[in-house]
């Protein structure tokens, strides 16, 4: 009978543990206020729930600023192609990315990304018309 009474009393405690909410991407970021930016990839976090990539960007002074890039998840991204080296530190990139309305430096790069060497990446969902896949 204890062991009943303690499962239960665990599985009431898990129950009652607050569940965090997906965060609302307008809510987080804004749509009008859109950068380009160009820089060198310094990081890359390929976990869920969203891939980040952290891009060392150069002002027109010299002075290097780094951007925290929120992508897909790993699982969009696989789908539309990508793996873990489809990016890699120190790839040179262009990316347009939403502003963050809370955050300096950090924005959302869910659309194309333009790599040093020309080639487009798709970084977002399907149906916002990708204009390639990763080319292997």
């Amino acid at each position: 009978m204890r062991t009943i009474h303690a499962l239960l009393a665990a599985a009431s405690v898990v129950a009652a543990t607050p569940v965090a909410a997906h965060h609302s991407w307008q809510a987080e970021y804004d749509p009008k206020n859109v950068v380009q930016l160009k820089g060198t990839v310094s990081k890359i976090d390929w976990t869920n729930p969203h891939v980040r990539i952290y891009l060392d960007v150069r002002d027109e002074r010299g002075a290097v600023a780094t951007w925290d890039l929120e992508l897909q998840s790993v699982n969009t991204l696989v789908r539309a192609g990508w793996d873990r080296n489809s990016v890699k530190v120190g790839d040179v990139m262009t990316v347009s990315a939403w502003v963050s309305r809370d955050r300096p430096r950090r924005g959302n790069a869910r659309e194309n990304i333009t790599l040093a060497d020309g080639r487009k990446i798709f970084a977002g969902e399907r149906d916002r018309g990708a204009d390639e896949e990763i080319s292997r």
